[in-house]
């Protein structure tokens, strides 16, 4: 299709050419009326035709930049989508112009055609959206709401919230409570990709990731005591539990990308070696498939229970962790690449996340975000892991 497509452009911009040629000969006097008016008539084809093409164009590369892995490829992107609408533009111009020395049906129909075909190139651009969206459906990703809330706070995104979902209202008012709401605006179609988020975030770790920290800290969390209802629900659920220091051991079981979900036999390997240095293994996220690994707090499923999903269900959530921090002994958490340890570690949570492959997004995160590793499987992956253990412990 691209070659056919390719063909076809070299066609017009060859008929474009030529007849180009007789207009300007006859200039000179050396074309008789009749091959004036075929040649304007050729070029009123070829450009309500370019025009089109352009256009087709303009919503095939439209796309492409919507889907851009990051800010700046979207931009470059959307920079080429507004070239071509200028082609598509120029050649209904140049279209309306002869078409109106020719004055017949046909001409004024292919013109017609051309100034649509540049309309709608032109309404790509203007519908373009610079929000991104803060996915309110309980089947999206929720780590994606700490990308862009984290994104608003440390650079100013634009925000727009999915109307009319289960969780619509809860996503509000944790960004409301955040202080995002000069960000806010009105949902609507062709938004950016949430895929820049991670790297809008790096960027400014990078150039203060103290700074980017406590003012993460001070949206995400505010300034108010920690929920009398959540330090208490954690504090009945290790009532029996070592005093140990602990570590978080995540679990994941989900139907995209399942290839990243929690191997059993690794759970219960990296509880072992939590045990061997000297932590207590409390397990998150997912319901864990086979038994809770011998010497391991259960914490899974813990969102699920209705004190975490509330009107202030992120706030809370993100409450959790800093009660453990606070006052049970967390030190750090690791877990396959799951969305759900990354608002703690934005607020400082020390984190490791296994992959079988260096992650292109998050890998922006790693020497960005203070205490944040990826962790690639491979030879001797588990000793390193042992390795960061021991140095959490360590005062």
């Amino acid at each position: 299709m691209n070659e056919e497509r390719d063909r076809h452009r070299r066609q017009l911009e060859s008929a474009i050419e030529l007849a180009q040629g007789v207009l300007a000969a006859a200039e000179n006097g050396g074309a008789d009326p009749k091959a004036i008016a075929g040649a304007r008539s050729t070029l009123v084809t070829a450009h309500a035709a370019r025009a089109r093409d352009a256009r087709y164009g303009a919503g095939q590369l439209s796309l492409g930049a919507q889907r851009a892995p990051t800010r700046d490829a979207c931009d470059d992107g959307w920079q080429r989508v507004e070239e071509i609408v200028a082609v598509a533009e120029a050649s209904a111009a140049e279209a309306t112009r002869l078409a109106l020395m020719l004055d017949n049906y046909a001409a004024s129909k292919a013109a017609r055609a051309a100034e649509a075909a540049a309309r709608d190139a032109r309404r790509l651009v203007e519908e373009r959206n610079h929000a991104y969206t803060f996915h309110a459906d309980p089947g999206f990703s929720f780590g994606e709401g700490w990308y862009l809330a984290a994104a608003a706070v440390l650079s100013g995104v634009a925000i727009q919230i999915e109307p009319e979902k289960s969780q619509t209202s809860q996503a509000e008012q944790f960004l409301r409570d955040a202080g995002l709401s000069s960000w806010f605006q009105a949902y609507r179609s062709r938004p950016r990709a949430n895929k820049h988020l991670p790297e809008i975030v790096a960027r400014v770790f990078r150039t203060d990731p103290l700074s980017a920290q406590r003012r993460l800290r001070v949206a995400f969390l505010g300034d108010a005591p920690i929920s009398q209802a959540v330090s208490g629900w954690i504090d009945r659920k290790l009532a029996g539990a070592s005093a140990q220091k602990k570590v978080l051991l995540w679990v994941r079981h989900g139907a995209h990308h399942p290839m990243r979900n929690t191997a059993y036999p690794e759970l219960v390997e990296l509880s072992q070696r939590a045990l061997s240095a000297e932590l207590v293994p409390v397990l998150v996220g997912d319901a864990i498939r086979g038994e809770v690994p011998a010497g391991a707090a259960d914490l899974t499923l813990f969102w699920k229970d209705p004190l975490f999903q509330g009107p202030d269900m992120r706030r809370a959530q993100l409450q959790f962790f800093e009660h453990l921090r606070d006052k049970h002994g967390l030190v750090g958490q690791v877990g396959v690449t799951t969305a759900g340890m990354d608002g703690p570690a934005l607020l400082g949570l020390p984190t490791m996340y296994l992959t079988d492959a260096p992650n292109p997004r998050l890998g922006e995160w790693v020497g960005a975000v203070p205490g944040y590793r990826e962790v690639v499987r491979g030879d001797r992956y588990l000793e390193h892991i042992s390795q960061a253990l021991r140095s959490w412990v360590a005062p």
